[in-house]
């Protein structure tokens, strides 16, 4: 428990059986944590086993793709806070505490991958991955340009925290089945008026396999098309969404 509200973490995999033992390792000792969930998302290796033998909850999602696998996992975790992270290692738990110090001033707390100072040697953030994620940030920010609103430096770092008000206000808006998922949360929480922060966070190398959409210069090009339609796609159809009756 944090500050008296219970913390589900929330890990999406599709054959991760090299590292998920170890990002469990790492999450479990934190204090506050109340359940881990990992996410089998089509899994055709031992990382469910593993997964339930290191202690996580196990569910399974049939739908393919990285959106679905996570928003399944937001939509089972029994936390009053919710917090995503990556099941490659490249995330680091004594970032976590940080997030939810900030999540009581926010209803989401991003992380960010683009201070240099917190990446660290190895890390799958090259000059024009870096630059892309900065670009489609910049982006968005300036989409819904509000004097109030924060300033946003990545549109695809996983690892972020929401509470369940904040999540219950954008889950209407959720579909994206993608990598585009990540942006649609944060375009979503703006359409919501809900309160977001950006923090940097430490990156590292992932502790084994390969990521799914970022290892090709093609898997980048086209993972950014895909945020960049998403994004647009969001500012432009999705406000009708909250202000159609229920």
């Amino acid at each position: 428990m944090y500050r008296n509200q219970s913390v589900s973490l929330i890990i999406p995999a599709h054959n991760e059986e090299q590292t998920i033992n170890e990002v469990i390792a790492e999450f479990r000792p934190v204090p506050f944590l109340d359940e881990i969930l990992v996410i089998d998302n089509n899994c055709n290796d031992r990382t469910a086993e593993l997964a339930r033998n290191a202690g996580a909850r196990v569910v399974s999602e049939s739908r393919p793709g990285y959106g679905s696998a996570l928003l399944r996992g937001l939509d089972e975790a029994k936390g009053d806070i919710m917090v995503l992270v990556e099941a490659d290692g490249s995330f680091a738990a004594r970032d976590m505490e940080k997030m939810l110090v900030y999540l009581e001033d926010a209803g989401m707390v991003m992380g960010t991958r683009t201070t240099r100072q917190m990446l660290e040697q190895g890390a799958n953030m090259r000059f024009l991955l870096r630059w892309g994620n900065v670009f489609m940030a910049k982006y968005l920010e300036l989409l819904w340009l509000r004097p109030e609103e924060p300033r946003f430096t990545d549109v695809g770092c996983t690892y972020r925290a929401l509470d369940r008000e904040t999540y219950s206000k954008i889950r209407p808006l959720l579909r994206e089945s993608g990598p585009e998922f990540s942006p649609a949360m944060m375009c979503a929480a703006l359409l919501a008026r809900c309160r977001v922060i950006e923090i940097p966070i430490t990156y590292r190398r992932r502790s084994g396999g390969e990521s799914k959409h970022s290892d090709t210069f093609s898997r980048q090009l086209r993972t950014a098309l895909r945020m960049f339609l998403t994004i647009s796609r969001k500012w432009l159809f999705d406000k009708k969404l909250l202000e159609s009756p229920k």
